[in-house]
């Protein structure tokens, strides 16, 4: 069986999905698939630029990746807006959409409704994987799609209020490769790898700075943390970055380190370097609140490390109060008082964090592809 996976995304990238996506590739091809992952050609606009995906991403090289054509504007986004990106990601959609008109396809598989859009004209094998709720076009995909896949209950919930059948549905969480997070240094070695301070205590984030991320709850908590405690942020592109540093700067918070952009293969070394691990979320956010599943929640999980989380409902899914500790979202304060807990309590640390390593075994990339494969299999292949 071959699969082509349309996914409009600039290769390799800063944002989350690039590995998310590169991640399910390999792991459907090791499930014995034929797979080609179509994707558009261009412009770099950031460091990542002429880097080999497989190798940024540490995935093995079974499935190919075909890059297609597409009006690349968005450099020019300063001038054009959001104008710049629709033109892509048009373009994108009708020119990979010509390209799969004259290919025999068994399943074409896409997180992205405007490339299904044109293909549902020609082709009825698309299985569609759902991020977050969508209002253009979403529900046209919904009702083509032969298979949806959803990556929380939440987003399960709210399609079926839609009228989706609960059978048509998979939830299928992010997962990792718990591979790439096996490594066996000691804190003090990551530390002094990352030039990070080897005489306080660190708590650590990684991730984007997007609002629904609630990351502004974890900078503000500065406020209630003792001066031997930094918080370091890892992570945050453009504008979200600049964005979040003038926060930090209005505020006039201290003891927040914001280091941006940090390559992959770095991730595992910060994870270690901490002393308590942060996942920020807000209520003022369904996004956040009910569909996200944040792949830096399972890489968390994997690093042995404590965990404080907000207490959300997509948070609880996954986590509970034996494998981390959950505090009330959107107070500084609260959050505050949980990364104190953890700091001073070691007993509960080595606890949650155990447990959390012991849990993450089960979220892994093959064990997602699988799972989905059957599912697809159950009524189509």
């Amino acid at each position: 069986m071959n699969v082509i996976y349309v996914a409009n995304t600039r290769l390799p990238t800063e944002m989350a999905h690039g590995l998310q996506i590169m991640k399910m590739c390999e792991a459907f091809a090791r499930n014995g698939l034929e797979l080609e992952l179509v994707v558009p050609v261009r412009f770099s606009i950031s460091k990542l630029g002429g880097k080999d995906p497989f190798k940024y991403y540490n995935v093995d090289k079974n499935f190919k990746i075909k890059r297609i054509f597409c009006f690349d504007l968005t450099p020019l986004n300063k001038f054009l807006g959001p104008i710049s990106f629709l033109i892509q990601t048009l373009s994108f959609s009708f020119f990979s959409s010509a390209y799969l008109f004259f290919k025999k396809t068994g399943i074409i598989y896409s997180r992205d409704r405007f490339s299904l859009f044109f293909i549902s004209f020609f082709k009825k094998n698309i299985f569609y994987e759902v991020h977050r709720i969508h209002k253009f076009l979403f529900k046209f995909i919904l009702k083509k799609a032969v298979k949806i896949i959803v990556i929380s209950e939440g987003i399960k919930n709210s399609l079926t209020k839609k009228g989706i059948s609960k059978d048509k549905i998979l939830v299928a969480k992010d997962s990792i490769d718990l591979k790439d997070f096996n490594i066996n240094f000691n804190k003090s070695y990551c530390r002094e790898k990352l030039n990070l301070p080897t005489d306080k205590k660190l708590i650590l984030y990684t991730g984007h700075l997007y609002k629904w991320k609630g990351v502004e709850t974890l900078a503000e908590s500065s406020k209630f943390l003792d001066n031997n405690i930094k918080i370091v942020i890892v992570g945050g592109i453009a504008w979200y970055l600049d964005n979040f540093k003038n926060f930090v700067k209005r505020k006039n918070l201290k003891n927040i380190i914001i280091l941006g952009h940090q390559d992959y293969s770095k991730i595992p070394y910060f994870l270690k370097a901490a002393d308590c691990l942060v996942l920020t979320g807000t209520k003022k956010s369904d996004v956040s609140q009910y569909q996200t599943s944040p792949m830096k929640m399972f890489e968390y999980m994997a690093s042995s490390q404590p965990i404080v989380a907000s207490d959300l409902s997509s948070f609880r899914e996954v986590l509970n109060e034996d494998n981390a500790l959950l505090v009330k979202s959107d107070d500084p304060e609260m959050m505050a008082l949980g990364i104190k807990k953890v700091l001073n309590d070691t007993g509960l640390a080595k606890k949650i964090s155990e447990q959390a390593y012991k849990d993450v075994q089960n979220y892994t990339w093959g064990n997602r592809a699988k799972k989905i494969l059957e599912f697809i299999a159950k009524n189509y292949l």
